[in-house]
C-alpha cells in the first residue's frame, strides 16, 4: 500500500540516512514529501521548507531531528497529524512521544530502513 510520508531532517547528502530513506521509500513506491529548511530538491523531488508548507493527509511521518533540534517542531507535527511517526535512532524523546500520543498520532521508535527491508513498513 502506498503512503504519503513525510521525512522531517532529510537531506541531499547520500551518506546520511534520511537520504537513503527517502530513495528507499520512494522505489517501493511511496510519495516522498522531504522537508528541510534550505534544500530545493532531492533527487529530482521538490523539498518543503516547513510542516506548515504541507496542505495534505500525511500516513506517515519519518523523523531525521534529534529530541535536542526537534522541541520547535513538535506544535507543527501535531498540526499536520499524520497517522504515525516513526522515530529513527537517535530521535528518541519519551517526552515528545507523549505529546505526539496526546494527540492521537501513533509512535513507533524503529528504523525506517529497516522496517522497509524487512517487509515491516
Amino acid at each position: 500500500m502506498s503512503e504519503k510520508v513525510v521525512i522531517l531532517g532529510a537531506s541531499p547528502k547520500p551518506s546520511r540516512f534520511a537520504y537513503k530513506a527517502l530513495v528507499k521509500l520512494q522505489a517501493a513506491g511511496h510519495e516522498v514529501i522531504p522537508v528541510h529548511p534550505k534544500a530545493d530538491e532531492i533527487e529530482g523531488i521538490k523539498v518543503i521548507a516547513s510542516l506548515s508548507d504541507i496542505a495534505t493527509d500525511i500516513d506517515t511521518l519519518t523523523l531525521y531531528i534529534g529530541p535536542a533540534r526537534m522541541h520547535e517542531l513538535v506544535a507543527g507535527v501535531c498540526q499536520l497529524k499524520p497517522k504515525r511517526v516513526i522515530f529513527n535512532p537517535g530521535t528518541e524523546s519519551a517526552e515528545i512521544k507523549q505529546q505526539f500520543e496526546a494527540t492521537g498520532i501513533k509512535c513507533v521508535e524503529d528504523c525506517t530502513l529497516v522496517m522497509l527491508d524487512q517487509g515491516r513498513y
